[in-house]
Order: structure tokens, then sequence, then C-alpha cells
């Protein structure tokens, strides 16, 4: 079990006797959020399975203030999601914020000091505690990314799930919290100026690509002539108009389309040659729109990627006091960490972060957590993810999306991932290693020492080979040929030899897709065995629920691929 602790502790003496509370109350209070009646509901249900104590639940009229009790309630100086817990030895108090930081706080309790395991949407470890003990003190915690998205579907298809991950981005459900009214920074050009409004009597507006305005809507686009003033005014009065409707929305995306045609036109290139950077026209832009939205919704965030070719600060531009920059790792190596000095991929993404933050006091981080071009293949990036979200952290980063496979559900370890991402973007100062070898113990159980030792080939091969895999790689970029692709297909034979039931082999035999994927796309195969494989490979896929082989690729078009 991990010894990862999130809470800030300040002790007081004593210890609370588990086995002692068999007359306790859980209480709230009167006229609760439903956020607060199913926190309540939450800890008697899962404190039940643990301790197999069944607390009666009510309200504080129902007990007189000399009982023993736990008190589960909302405290409105607290921020949405932080949380405070006091334990003495007649009284336990779960106080958290609203709307989000209640129901957090239980779970964070139970994980805590139960050691309940939230592992994945299927499977919670809830360990036998009917004999143990609790140190008497205050716990608090706030976490430092007020948003935090780990990307998979899991998380979506599974809303109750993604709360007890205390991942704030997925679902409006009021009595989980509902998600922050942070949006994620993202392509937003043809929302605002849409093409099929203005393109045909306006072509001006758009982005002048070589020698012509741009047409092509792929991307979110096209891009915007960044400098021209109806443009301006137009994105302004869409992104304010918006808001009006959306009153309860905190920030707005005004971010480029997602191609490479920005405009060059001469006043945007102008710009653009004298900041260094074609960030330069487009901050210059976004400050603007910014202002404008700033007189109407002074609240109001707006939010721009630096991305690809704007990733880079402009030398003179700053950004407005309401503007927030997102940046995204796109380019950057997914086997080291971003920091890693010694990881020349990773060097320029550093510098920017580092003069971002010098001129912005609300970074975002979008980051990358899988393989776009194949859902299914080893990736070994198990190792730099705690590492990169620290990174963040230390470089003043607010919110944080971490892409993965959002498509599907059952991309190579996905369920590993989402465990290990949900932790760190709660509490970056946790023990990633710790937080994975726990969950492979608790979910593959028996066959848990195989797959470790497939992880630590997988990472080790990729690392010896000096191999620096972006987030499109091939086979051979994160280090798979014949031979290597046999050894870990080796080890999850192994694994399933090692399941002592059914429920842990099915799980073993989702984790191995990847090594069936590998020995078809690397491995020296052929004839009768090429064919076995494959049908053994549809499947498990088909068996497990697989959706899309890779972003833009469903997987029953992949197999009718395979199968020719």
């Amino acid at each position: 079990m991990s010894n990862n602790k999130t809470l800030n502790y300040e002790s007081s003496d004593g210890n609370l006797i588990v086995s002692e509370m068999k007359s306790w109350k859980i209480v709230t209070s009167n006229n609760i959020t439903n956020s607060e009646q199913y926190a309540a509901e939450e800890f008697k249900k899962w404190f039940n399975q643990a301790t197999q104590l069944e607390l009666t639940l009510g309200t504080i009229e129902d007990v007189n203030k000399n009982d023993h009790q736990v008190k589960i309630s909302s405290l409105t100086s607290l921020d949405d999601e932080e949380i405070s817990i006091t334990i003495d030895k007649s009284h336990i108090q779960i106080t958290g914020g609203l709307p989000r930081g209640v129901l957090y706080g239980v779970y964070q309790f139970l994980e805590e000091f139960i050691g309940i395991r939230f592992l994945t949407a299927d499977h919670t470890f809830v360990p036998d505690k009917t004999e143990i003990t609790i140190p008497c003190g205050t716990y608090s915690f706030n976490p430092p990314f007020s948003f935090r998205w780990s990307y998979y579907r899991e998380n979506s298809n599974f809303p109750e799930f993604a709360a007890k991950r205390k991942v704030n981005t997925v679902t409006d459900s009021e009595n989980l919290g509902g998600k922050t009214q942070q949006n994620l920074i993202n392509h937003s050009f043809h929302f605002l100026v849409p093409y099929s409004s203005y393109g045909n009597e306006h072509p001006e507006y758009y982005a002048l690509h070589e020698g012509q305005r741009d047409t092509d809507t792929h991307g979110g686009g096209p891009q915007l002539c960044v400098t021209n003033q109806d443009v301006i005014e137009i994105a302004a009065n869409t992104a304010i108009e918006y808001l009006t409707d959306n009153p309860n929305i905190s920030n707005i995306s005004v971010s480029q389309a997602d191609t490479a045609r920005y405009c060059r036109c001469d006043k945007c290139e102008e710009l653009n040659e004298d900041e260094g950077t074609p960030m330069g026209s487009q901050l210059t832009f976004v400050n603007a729109v910014a202002e404008r939205i700033e007189k109407v919704h002074p609240e109001v965030k707006v939010g721009t990627l630096a991305y690809w070719y704007t990733r880079q600060a402009p030398k003179t531009v700053r950004p407005r006091p309401n503007v927030q920059i997102q940046l995204c790792s796109i380019e950057c190596c997914t086997l080291h960490a971003i920091d890693n000095p010694d990881c020349e991929k990773n060097r320029a993404f550093c510098s920017d972060t580092n003069d971002w933050g010098k001129i912005c006091n609300d970074i975002w981080i979008w980051n990358y957590n899988t393989n776009f071009r194949c859902y299914d293949l080893p990736h070994p990036n198990l190792r730099c993810i705690g590492p990169n979200v620290r990174y963040f952290l230390e470089n003043n980063a607010k919110g944080v999306f971490m892409q993965a496979n959002g498509n599907g559900l059952t991309g190579e370890f996905s369920d590993l991932r989402n465990y290990i991402i949900s932790h760190l973007i709660w509490n970056p100062h946790l023990d990633d290693q710790e937080i994975l070898r726990e969950f492979v113990e608790l979910h593959y159980k028996s066959a848990s020492s195989a797959i470790i030792s497939y992880i630590d080939f997988l990472h080790d091969n990729a690392e010896t080979k000096g191999l620096h895999p972006g987030t499109f790689p091939s086979p051979e970029d994160v280090g798979l040929n014949p031979e290597s692709s046999e050894r870990i297909f080796g080890y999850f034979q192994e694994a399933k030899k090692l399941a002592t039931n059914s429920e842990i082999k099915a799980r073993v035999e989702k984790a191995s897709i990847p090594t069936y994927k590998a020995l078809i796309v690397a491995g020296d195969i052929d004839g009768d065995k090429r064919r076995k494989t494959i049908q053994e490979y549809i499947e498990l896929c088909n068996r497990y629920g697989m959706t899309h082989a890779a972003e833009h690729q469903t997987a029953e078009n992949y197999f009718e691929e395979l199968q020719k």
C-alpha cells in the first residue's frame, strides 16, 4: 500500500480507535446541497464496507451535541475544492468548500485514513479495517491546480468515478459538485468569426496565406487576419454575447485554429518580424479582444494557446492581466521529463515556459500522454508523468489538461495512466512510481510481478537506445523490433499464467492488447502465426470494448485493414 500523504497535518494527542465508533452518527447541516448529501451517503457506504460499522445518517437536529459524530459540512470561507479534516477521539469533522470540496474531503478521508483505493470505474479496493487507529489532529489541503483534466473516456463515461479521482472537468451533475466553470483553452477562431457567416462577403477577414485568403475550415479554420479591425470587433462582440448568455463561465478561448496557415499579410508580418514570433500578431489580437471583453465582463479571463508556431513568447508584447496563456508541449519528447537537461528535444519548451512565466501569472498547460498514431502501441512515458506535473507546478501553472486516449477504454494502460495522472494533478508532490506500483499490485495482484517487469523493460529498452519519441511515434521510435516485441509479449503470457482467478485474468488480458499490437507491427511473424496473432488481437479488442485504434481511426476500420 502507498505511504503517500496528501494532507497537511497538525497533530494533537492520541488516536481514534475505529472499532469504538459503533454508536457514532453521521450528521450534516440543515438545508444542505445535493453534493453535501451525496458526500455523507458516500462516507456511510464506503466506511461500512471497510469497517463493518453501520453508522446512522441524520442532521444536526437529530443528535445531541454530546453524541460522538462524523460531521460533514461546507464552509464558505474555503475555496471551491479546499478541504479540512479534524479528528479527535469523539469527533470527526470533514469540511470543504462548495460545490466540490466537501465530496472531495470525504474521498480524501477514505483514501488517506481507511486505505480505500478507487482504482478503476469497476474496481475499488476496500481493505479490512475493522481494527485500525487514526492519529488525531487537523488535516488540510487546497489543490494547486484549479483546472484538472485527465482526458480518458473512463472519466467521461463514468462521472461518479471521475469525482472519486477528483477530476473536475467532466460532469454537470449537482450531486457530484458539477464541473469547474473554467473551460479548456482551445481553438476558437471558427466560433468567433465563422466563415459561413462572413467568408463570401469579406474574404479579407481571413488569413492571407501563399498569396490567397484562407478558405479551409479544417482544424477549426480558416485562420483570421488578426490585425483587421473589423475582425477584432466581431470576435469581441461574439465573445461578449456568449458570455452574457452564459453568466457562470469564468473564462473564454480566443485562440488560433489548428493549422499553420496563419496570416502573412503585410501588417501581420510586420508585427511578427518585430516580435520575433507569429505570437506577436496573435497576442496583440487577443489583447485587443480581451480589453473589450473586460469592459463588459471584468471577472472573465481570456485564454489563448501558445501552440506550435505561437509557443515562443514575443519580445515586447505582454498579455493583459485578464489573459491566460496555455502552453502546449506537442513537440516534446514523451520518454524523458520535460526539464531533463539531457533531452535536447525538450529544451525549447522549457525555455519558452520560463519566458512566459516572467510575463504572465496565469499559465495553463496542455500536455500529451498517448500515441495519437496508435493508441494501443506500447508507450514508454510512465516515468515522466510525475516529473512533468511537478515541473508545471514549479512554473506556476494553474490549470493542467493531460490529453490522452479520450476516445476509448482500451488504450495502452489507460486505466493505470488515469490513476497516476489524476493523483498527480490533484497533488503533484505524491510519489508517481509508488502510485504506479500500488495500482499494479492491487489491480493485477498475483500477476503484478510480470507486469512490473514489462513496464521496467519497456522504459529501460527505450532509454538505453537513446530514443526521444514524440506524440505520434512509430514502433521504432519507442524501441520496438522483433526481439523486444517477443520479449514484452512473453511478459504478459507469464502474467496470464500467474493470474489466480478469472477476474485477474480478464484485467491482464485487457492490458496485454498492446503486446499483440507490437508483434503485429514490429515482430518477425508471418503466415499462420501472423494470422493467429491478428485473430487473437481482434478478439481481445472486441472483448474489452476497443473503439478507436488511433485518434482519427476507428477500431472497426483498422481491423478491416488488418484482415486484408
